[in-house]
């Protein structure tokens, strides 16, 4: 059986769609939320666990809310395509 990917994949994959779906660079993003572009990068790439409060400043720059982005975390993992190397929320 295949694992279910961790939570801070799809949260990158999802705060990464949310920014190229606005036209944004990381550059952009990461300056309205107050980090870096790097550690901005890191988190979608999945490399880094941000803090709650990092996630709420990134989802504040991108314009969606945390309900928002939580519930297209769900939606992907609750998806047929999950396990199999999960598709992106739209």
């Amino acid at each position: 059986m295949t694992p279910e990917p961790l939570w801070r994949h799809l949260l990158g994959h999802q705060l990464r769609a949310a920014r190229h779906r606005r036209g944004d660079t990381l550059e952009e993003t990461a300056r309205r939320a107050g980090i870096s572009p790097q550690y901005l990068s890191e988190i979608e790439r999945g490399r880094k666990e941000p803090s709650s409060e990092m996630i709420a400043a990134v989802a504040g720059a991108l314009e969606v809310t945390l309900a928002e982005l939580t519930r297209a975390v769900a939606a992907t993992l609750r998806g047929p395509t999950c396990r199999a190397g999960y598709a992106l929320a739209a």
